[in-house]
């Protein structure tokens, strides 16, 4: 890949080098990278329903239910009730959860430093901005 691709083949291939770099850190937390992302989720906002969650990480709402049992049974999430509508479940961490997300939070930024090593401040700011653009559009 050079950069004249596409964007879209660039933001896949470093999509997936930075997945492979995070799979250890991942691993050695006992998460998968989408419990990871519900908890960066969780941990960035206020309690959503399984719904609203489901749309903010752009994942199906029938296979969350699965991802958010194994979250539920290792401690790090809780389900309750919605007072506004007992149909519904407001999804908020536990402190184990609030623990275990910022200690991979830390280790994931460690790799994240580590691929832009050769960038200056600016730079990896800019990308950032660049990133945070492109994914929060459309």
């Amino acid at each position: 890949m050079n950069e004249d691709d596409d964007l879209g083949a660039l933001c896949a291939g470093a999509g997936r080098a930075l997945a492979e770099a995070e799979r250890p850190v991942l691993e050695r937390h006992g998460l998968s990278m989408w419990q990871y992302v519900v908890l960066s989720a969780l941990a960035d906002g206020e309690a959503p329903s399984q719904l609203v969650l489901a749309r903010q990480i752009r994942y199906d709402k029938t296979r969350l239910i699965t991802l958010l049992d194994g979250l539920e049974a290792a401690g790090l999430v809780t389900r309750d009730p919605d007072p506004a509508d007992r149909r519904a479940r407001i999804v908020r961490l536990t402190p184990e959860g609030v623990r275990r997300h910022a200690a991979v939070r830390t280790a994931i930024r460690e790799v994240e430093e580590d691929r832009l090593a050769g960038l200056d401040p600016a730079t990896r700011r800019a990308l950032r901005s660049a990133l945070a653009h492109l994914a929060n559009s459309g």
